[in-house]
Order: structure tokens, then sequence, then C-alpha cells
């Protein structure tokens, strides 16, 4: 019943802001390889992710993350892809697949709404939002919204594009997550993104 209320507020009282989502073609262009000389998701995720864990991907997409995540949980583990268009996650379904990580890897169609993880709470060792958080109507619900899926001590990897997100723009979002139960445990250095980890709060 408290988070029900927390929801009804947070949806209450944040008026929608203007956003843009990346269409699902240009999915294929986020989950290139050449990607990776800017964004290389294993020494990312790295020092992260154990065996066993379970995270959650919001704004997967096609898997560029999500696919390296799920080989780092192995088997034990569980990665829950969560996006807002369906062909991202077909083609994610797909691609899963071909690489043996299919049981591994739950992909849940979201709207901008509802992000369909009420079922998660408190269940999460890591959250992901790279690149998402700039296309988000409700950033403060989002942020709760992640905060609320991890376990106590849980992290949250925040990525936004330099391209897209001023540094005000970035220290905002940063401070919102901060005022939603997050405290910060490390700044990443990437050329072209602003980057940032944050843990989740164990009194929050």
């Amino acid at each position: 019943m408290p988070e029900m209320v927390e929801h009804q507020e947070t949806q209450r009282d944040e008026s929608p802001r203007d956003h843009h989502v990346c269409p699902w073609w240009m999915g294929y262009l986020i989950a290139s390889p050449l990607r990776k000389l800017g964004e290389n998701p294993e020494e990312i995720l790295g020092p992260l992710v154990g065996p066993g864990m379970t995270a959650v991907d919001f704004g997967s997409a096609m898997g560029f993350f999500s696919l390296p995540l799920a080989r780092l949980v192995g088997d034990q583990g569980r990665v829950v892809c969560v996006d807002l268009q369906p062909r991202m996650l077909s083609t994610l379904q797909k691609r899963a697949r071909r690489k043996g990580l299919d049981q591994i890897i739950e992909t849940r169609e979201c709207s901008k709404d509802d992000l369909g993880v009420d079922d998660l709470s408190g269940q999460a060792d890591l959250a992901l939002a790279v690149h998402v958080v700039h296309e988000v109507p409700y950033p403060r619900r989002f942020l709760t919204t992640c905060r609320r899926v991890l376990k106590s001590g849980g992290r949250l990897l925040l990525i936004e594009p330099k391209g897209h997100v001023t540094n005000q723009e970035f220290q905002a979002t940063e401070d919102l997550a901060l005022d939603v139960g997050f405290t910060e445990c490390d700044k990443l250095q990437f050329r072209k993104s602003h980057a940032l980890v944050l843990e989740a709060s164990t009194t929050g």
C-alpha cells in the first residue's frame, strides 16, 4: 500500500516534460559493434556484475548492454529488459536466442506511464538506465521506479549522451536521483557520455 501511494503522489505532482523517443530502426545503429569504441559494455559492467545477479535494463533497445549483462550474470542470473517499442524487444529476443541467452533474458514492453515492473520491487542487484532518462516524460517517476526495483545497496548505472544532455541537465538528473533515495557511488569518464553509478540508500 505505501508503494501505491508513493506512485500516485509522484504521478500527480510531476508534469510531463517534452521528450523524444529514439525510433525503433535506430536500434540497429545503437547495437553496432563500433559503439564499443566509446562504450564497451563488458568493461563498464564488469566491476558491477557477478554471477547469479538479477538486473533490470530499462530502455534496453536491441540489447547492446543486455546481452553482455546476461553473459556476466550467467545461467543462475536474470536480466529483465524493459522497452517501449515492441520491435526493439522482438529483435533482442532473436539475438538472445542466437547467442543461447534466451533463458536468462526476459523482455517486457512498457508504456510511457507504466514501466511494468511492480512485481520486481526490492529484487534487483543492478538497474541500467543507459541513454534513456532524457527520453522519459516523467524523470522523477522513472528514477523512483529504478530505486524501487533495487535491493538496499543495489546499484543504478546511469549514462546519458553528451550530444543530447548538457552538463547542467545531467547534474539535475543526478540531483533528482539523490532526492528519490540514491547516493552517489562513482563517476565514470567517457568522451561522449556522462556516466554515474548510484547506490540505493539502505535508509531509502
